[in-house]
């Protein structure tokens, strides 16, 4: 009887690693088997994970010196995963990437060179792609036979016209590669494929897409390819974040050095560790916390973070000439019914109106009937793509 394929999805940061099995759906959307992560790597690390259902396959602890390094984690989740597998084979392992550069522009299979490659663009990502390369690194020590597959994202925006890639800044420098990137690419392009499903009439629309999350960004979408986005030369641009500030006037940052005397490890901390929802709170990063703070400064944060995103939303509408839909996505915007009603409240001169019950509800379509713009929840599913990605090069590689 023929084995079936399976690919493992990877998704690798400073202290966690996150990891998910799908099964070879052949025509059809590769299929969950399992997920679960590593999480305190460096310090005293955890392995778990759930089945589909969510119920716990297994777990254990390291403590003191006798704590594995990552190689050492790796190789004990993929033999784990071999006694889990059974008939199914492992053919393949797909890899989150924060940062393509120019150069990648879709998904591709992972030498030498190209890890190189992937090395020289740690400066435009240097809080995440370490991390994604130190675990390709890892894994092809320990299964130097095992396929591996790079997905970008920012490889969905690499289409934009280059208005919108573009600072104003000297040409030499943009030249260099300082420009607009954007990410939660693999997010965005799920929604994409997403969308005729949805609705036939969503396939050619000019579509606005709130991926709101611990991270957050926007993206202005006609007829499934990306034409703006929120998110530029690195992921702290745009909207507020769990602890990035989004926008900021550069002076600022200026300022701190001239007059605070911040340097690049100080600016850096505060952009990417102690600013947005817990800045502005001193709570709390987690939006659930905010809501049911009775805090004011819970309450400003709030406020700011959907003052920002109807902000964006009304620039990505500009990008396109208008809007035909409006999407919310990611972990805020698919389970939080207050925040996308603050948000689409401040929209309502777009003639943008909730349903209330169907919000509350976390319903596909959550706009009332007299809305001019039709509103919706799509759940996103970055790992599903990565999968779905790593399959195909796999397969095309064969033929």
């Amino acid at each position: 009887m023929p084995h079936q394929d399976a690919c493992i999805v990877i998704n690798a940061g400073s202290s966690s690693l996150k990891f998910s099995v799908f099964l070879d759906g052949g025509k059809t959307s590769p299929q969950p088997l399992l997920s679960g992560q590593i999480s305190g790597i460096g310090t005293r690390p955890v392995f778990e994970a759930r089945d589909a259902a969510r119920r716990s396959l297994g777990e254990r602890r390291w403590e003191g010196d006798g704590a594995p390094d990552r190689q050492g984690l790796l190789r004990h989740l993929l033999d784990w995963l071999g006694g889990q597998l059974g008939d199914v084979r492992l053919a393949a392992a797909g890899h989150r990437v924060a940062h393509g550069g120019t150069r990648f522009a879709k998904p591709v299979r992972l030498m030498a060179a190209r890890v190189d490659e992937l090395d020289s663009l740690i400066p435009l990502a240097p809080l995440h792609q370490p991390h994604n390369v130190a675990a390709i690194r890892a894994l092809a020590a320990l299964y130097p036979d095992l396929p591996q597959v790079a997905c970008f994202d920012t490889a969905f925006h690499q289409g934009q016209p280059a208005h919108a890639q573009s600072f104003a800044i000297p040409r030499a420098l943009t030249t260099e590669g300082i420009r607009r990137y954007g990410f939660h690419g693999l997010s965005y392009e799920y929604i994409a494929t997403q969308l005729p499903q949805v609705d036939p009439d969503l396939a050619e629309a000019r579509v606005v897409v709130c991926h709101l999350g611990s991270g957050a960004s926007l993206c202005a979408m006609r007829a499934g390819r990306s034409v703006d986005t929120t998110m530029g030369f690195t992921p702290l641009d745009g909207v507020p974040m769990g602890t990035r500030p989004g926008a900021i006037d550069p002076g600022v940052l200026i300022y701190l050095m001239r007059e605070k005397g911040y340097g690049a490890d100080e600016l850096e901390r505060l952009l990417y560790r102690e600013s947005g929802l817990l800045g502005v709170s001193g709570i709390s990063n987690d939006m659930r916390d905010l809501l049911q703070s009775d805090a004011p400064e819970a309450a400003e944060a709030v406020e700011l973070f959907c003052h920002g995103v109807a902000k964006q939303a009304a620039a990505m509408a500009a990008s396109m000439g208008g809007i035909d839909a409006l999407v919310f996505t990611a972990g805020v915007g698919e389970h939080s019914a207050p925040v996308r009603a603050r948000i689409a409240a401040k929209l309502d001169w777009l003639g943008i109106r909730l349903d209330q019950v169907s919000n509350d509800a976390k319903a596909t379509r959550i706009s009332a009937d007299d809305s001019r713009i039709p509103v919706f929840i799509i759940p996103t599913d970055e790992e599903r793509m990565i999968a779905g990605h790593t399959l195909r090069l796999l397969q095309d590689a064969v033929v």
